[in-house]
């Protein structure tokens, strides 16, 4: 790469790696249940109970609509996941957890947790046993994903309010 340590090849080589190898850890968590990462991603965002457009879900998913329209027709099958049309905006159609898909995050996401804390990265409020705290790991990507993603700065200013 380069011979400055912390060089921008280095950022992205590290985010690279480290993501290339967490979801290979996380997919043999969630091979038992056939589950790829992918359909982990599709669970986690439906956990809030809100129900997502499936533009969002294709979106925080990284999936083309397509590929995501098939993942989602198998968690369907699955009794995991559901479809119903937007009330609001009767063109969309958002996605939701079932009963069983709800169980069967907060199972699995038992056993992803387990596998995290292995890696020595505390969970929120467990700093003290000297590991450093994920939060602040993920707060600091939330933070370089907000400014390197476009559509996520105007959501922020929008959010802020008029600049004065």
């Amino acid at each position: 790469m380069s011979d400055v340590p912390g060089a921008p090849a280095d950022l992205l080589r590290s985010l690279t790696r480290a993501e290339r190898l967490l979801s290979r850890r996380l997919g043999a968590v969630l091979a038992d249940d056939a589950l790829s990462i992918e359909a982990w991603r599709v669970l986690c965002l439906l956990a809030d109970g809100q129900g997502h457009p499936m533009s969002e879900v294709s979106v925080e998913a990284s999936l083309p609509p397509g590929t995501l329209t098939k993942l989602v027709d198998h968690l369907v099958d699955r009794n995991l996941v559901f479809r119903r049309i937007d009330p609001i905006d009767r063109r969309r159609i958002r996605a939701y957890l079932t009963v069983r898909g709800r169980r069967e995050h907060a199972r699995l996401d038992e056993r992803v947790r387990a596998s995290i804390a292995e890696l020595g990265i505390a969970e929120v409020g467990t700093a003290e046993l000297g590991m450093p705290p994920a939060a602040d790991l993920v707060s600091q990507l939330d933070d370089l994903i907000g400014r390197l993603d476009p559509a996520r700065q105007r959501v922020h200013a929008d959010a802020a309010g008029p600049h004065r």
